[in-house]
């Protein structure tokens, strides 16, 4: 009996030392406190809102982001890793993708090739996807820090009722050049169809930057659906052809950092971060005018539904404060939150090439909006014909040369396998 009473305490006392064991591990499955978190991620807590950021924690889901390269403050050890603070933060996996331009975005979506719980497309591109049922609307009560945006993002042409979008950042398209290679400042669009810097000129290689250059530089809108004009504006990037290096996207950065070109168009926030990589660049925003665009957080409709609270919390939290200031600070673009704009240091809030005034605006700028199926269809058909039509001067020649000399050749072969054949 005793040694049977002796058994029962062993067992309760092994059962009390493994439950004991296992507590701290329980323990490590709850959620820090949020102020730990954010100081553990230079955060300053007194400057993030009060919003419920571990709701979701422990429900292992992943977002499926899509964003432009090189356009969120990630990867970089000297600056807030924006993912990987809000994966802390909420316990959700951020699976981040990126893609080079807001048509290569719509083909993906528009196929079905991937699936996206967030994407960032330019204003132009979300109001066409607007329209052909695209995008979700946004429950704006798991989104409070839209309070944070700029009243004059808000409500914008492109989503005017602003129940699809919220903006993340802004800028302009300039010419930026190189000062070594370039003999004078590049104030006019015209610079880009100077021979004298034939083979070190880029150009965008998307239609809508493309024609919308040569939109500014002939004084018609940036959202002409003329078919006359724009033909005309066809035949002025044919002219620039000839003497153009390359289309481009991110290859620019290399390209411009690098020294291999002289001068190219694209947009302000990206110019900032050559020229902080390369003294040698400046940028200019061309006397004609130029194109205002906005970049805006949106969800598609082929999300899963299932994370679409989930997406919403990672909109509001890239509208924190210190984190539009994170991702402003890295991709040198302009913020339309406004409390990230009082933390910018004074030569940022200065610098008009960034943040010009309402007036500038006004005057001398466009923002892009969704032009009809039609004008769409022959802008991009005026595209292709440029992009396709002598893409090799050299290849037709060489073809023909070739189809003679593969003819001689056979002409002859047979030939004399005749005259063996007859001997």
């Amino acid at each position: 009996m005793k040694r049977r009473f002796l058994i029962i305490l062993t067992v309760l006392a092994l059962a009390l030392s493994l439950s004991g064991c296992a507590s701290p591990a329980s323990d490590s499955d709850q959620r820090r406190p949020t102020e730990e978190i954010l100081e553990e991620m230079g955060l300053d807590p007194e400057l993030f809102s009060d919003y419920d950021y571990g709701r979701l924690y422990g429900q292992e889901i992943t977002l499926n982001v899509a964003n432009w390269g090189e356009y969120m403050s990630i990867n970089d050890d000297e600056i807030i890793d924006v993912n990987e603070a809000f994966e802390a933060l909420t316990g959700i996996t951020v699976n981040y993708k990126t893609y080079a331009s807001n048509e290569t975005l719509y083909s993906k979506l528009l196929s079905g090739g991937a699936t996206y719980d967030i994407v960032i497309p330019s204003d132009y591109m979300i109001s066409k996807m607007i329209n052909e049922g695209m995008l979700e609307k946004l429950d704006f009560d798991n989104i409070p820090n839209l309070a944070n945006i700029m009243p004059s993002f808000l409500n914008p042409q492109y989503d005017p009722e602003n129940e699809y979008s919220v903006p993340y950042l802004w800028g302009m398209v300039c010419i930026i050049y190189n000062t070594t290679m370039v003999d004078y400042v590049p104030e006019s669009w015209s610079a880009l169809w100077d021979e004298n810097y034939a083979g070190n000129i880029l150009m965008f290689n998307n239609p809508r930057d493309a024609f919308g250059i040569a939109q500014a530089y002939l004084g018609y809108s940036l959202n002409t659906e003329s078919h006359t004009e724009l033909d005309v504006c066809a035949s002025l990037l044919r002219e620039q052809k000839e003497i153009v290096q390359g289309y481009v996207m991110d290859e620019i950065f290399d390209k411009m950092e690098g020294g291999s070109a002289a001068i190219a168009p694209y947009y302000v926030g990206d110019a900032v971060t050559m020229c902080d990589d390369n003294p040698d660049l400046d940028f200019v925003i061309p006397k004609e005018g130029t194109n205002w665009f906005v970049d805006a957080i949106c969800i598609p409709t082929t999300a899963d539904p299932d994370n679409k609270e989930a997406a919403e919390m990672y909109i509001n939290f890239l509208c924190e404060p210190e984190i539009a200031l994170a991702n402003c600070d890295y991709v040198g673009y302009s913020t339309p939150v406004q409390q990230a704009f009082e933390l910018l240091d004074d030569d940022a809030k200065s610098d008009f090439r960034r943040y010009p005034d309402d007036e500038f605006l006004r005057e001398n700028t466009e923002v892009f909006v969704n032009i009809s199926d039609d004008a769409n269809a022959y802008m991009q058909t005026l595209w292709t014909q440029l992009k396709v039509d002598n893409s090799n001067v050299w290849f037709v020649p060489i073809f023909l040369v070739c189809l003679i000399a593969a003819t001689v050749f056979v002409n002859v072969w047979r030939a004399r396998k005749k005259r063996r054949d007859d001997f």
